[in-house]
């Protein structure tokens, strides 16, 4: 009896002391792994040659599966397939525009780096666009310094305008970057937003206020919870005078109205941008642009006349359904590179399509279509999804450019489950979200967090072994 006692208490003990040691092992693997210095191996077969990394960075071409390396670290990125290289020259200039651009050089490098011109077409929606509108939010109120408004007069917004171009497309960046990002330098100007000088803002606007909302933007919960974009709305609409001109009716209708609220919208980032630090601005711009962004998906679709005469009438995986939708997927995935985000709507949008047309059944669940089919492929064969939050292009002088996919899972494409995609929310409730773990639960061990997504399976595994 008493052995039987003392080897359930050495049981006991080992199999704790097992556990902390299983569960610190675990996660300082996950911690130094990376640290492994790379080593070329020879691969056996074709097929762990077509293996492609879970996440990384790539270039938007296509390349045979079987000539792709192995690569031996998932956690870190990869160099682009191809290096690119732009070709850089000293700009012309107007000689017209009033402003040291040596000053703003900073967003400048990285707006060039974001629109280069072998990648600008795929990530302009994304990347390029929105880094492109924030240069010229920071430009406008860097200029707005050394007068007493916030916008450029027209001669001079035209002159500023097409240096800026210049000095992008000097750098590398697409010289058409105004046409791909449907921007004009009236976009400069103000426009028809009848509050242009910094005094009169002044006075109509909580400055105050819509300085402490957008002075830091909160990368997790503006997008849901949004805090500076509504002040940024506020103050355009008291500088537009359509709220007084209304009676106090937030009422906005007409083409007409839209525009002058565009107009001042635009004013107001002026002044934002104007008070704040250069990267500080464009960190809290291309927040509030991914918010914009990932609201809508920018795929166009045809009309699947083909999709729905195959999928129509099958309830069953059909060889002639998937080999029609696929076929569609694939035209759609050379259009550009989305993100997650964009991607769910994207497909819930097309879902609908079909829905419409009378496919009813979860064609995407019978064909194994994921959300990563619906965005540019890498690797010839895995679809590559960019984050929802901003992203740039990376520039290296021996690889060239790359940007971040986010390819950690497959996720399936969701299929509509209502006649409608308007109610579809990426926001979830914030009551309904989890609480994190504190440090309390986890013990004193001081171990590193990375392998929490294990613990479950270790200490299952180990119960099983022990017991």
């Amino acid at each position: 009896m008493a052995y039987a006692k003392t080897a359930t208490r050495l049981k006991g003990s080992f199999i704790h002391q097992l556990l902390v040691i299983a569960i610190c092992l675990i996660s300082y693997q996950n911690v130094v792994a990376l640290h492994v210095p790379h080593k070329t191996t020879q691969t056996s077969s074709m097929s762990e040659l077509a293996t492609p990394p879970r996440s990384g960075t790539f270039e938007p071409i296509e390349i045979p599966p079987a000539v792709i390396p192995h690569f031996p670290f998932p956690g870190k990125s990869l160099p682009p397939m191809y290096p690119s290289f732009p070709k850089t020259y000293d700009p012309v200039l107007t000689g017209r525009c009033p402003v040291n651009f040596s000053v703003i050089s900073s967003i400048t490098e990285k707006t060039a780096s974001d629109c280069t011109r072998s990648l600008s077409t795929v990530v302009g929606n994304v990347i390029c666009c929105p880094q492109f509108n924030s240069l010229l939010h920071i430009f406008q109120g860097f200029y707005s310094n050394r007068s007493d408004t916030l916008v450029l007069q027209s001669a001079v917004a035209d002159d500023c305008f097409r240096d800026i171009i210049s000095i992008l497309a000097s750098k590398g960046a697409n010289s058409s970057i105004a046409g791909l990002c449907s921007v004009k330098s009236s976009n400069l100007t103000g426009g028809s937003c009848p509050v242009k000088d910094i005094g009169t803002f002044e006075k109509i606007v909580n400055t105050s206020k819509l300085l402490e909302s957008c002075s830091t933007v909160d990368s997790l919960k503006e997008c849901c919870r949004p805090v500076c974009q509504p002040a940024i709305s506020e103050a355009a609409l008291l500088i537009s005078g359509i709220k007084t001109a209304l009676g106090g009716k937030n009422i906005v209708g007409v083409p007409n109205e839209i525009d002058t609220l565009s107009d001042c919208k635009g004013v107001v980032y002026s002044w934002i941008a104007r008070k704040l630090q250069f990267d500080d601005a464009n960190s809290a711009f291309r927040l509030l642009s991914s918010c914009k962004v990932n609201k809508v998906c920018p795929l166009e679709f045809k009309q699947p006349l083909e999709v729905v005469n195959a999928c129509r009438n099958f309830a069953v995986p059909s060889p002639s359904c998937c080999s029609s939708l696929n076929a569609y997927i694939a035209g759609i995935q050379k259009q550009m590179l989305i993100t997650n985000r964009q991607a769910i709507i994207c497909a819930a949008a097309f879902g609908f399509m079909l829905q419409k047309a009378g496919v009813m059944t979860n064609v995407y669940e019978l064909c194994d279509v994921d959300l990563k089919d619906f965005s540019l492929q890498a690797y010839g064969q895995e679809g590559c999804l960019l984050r929802s939050y901003p992203a740039d292009l990376v520039y290296d002088n021996s690889t060239g450019f790359s940007f971040t996919c986010d390819l950690n899972d497959n996720i399936a494409a969701p299929w509509p489950s209502s006649s409608t995609v308007t109610s579809l929310t990426l926001c979830a409730p914030e009551m309904s979200l989890p609480a994190l773990p504190t440090s309390e639960i986890l013990g004193n061990y001081s171990c590193p967090r990375g392998g929490a997504d294990l613990l479950v399976p270790i200490l299952l595994f180990f119960v099983s072994i022990l017991f």
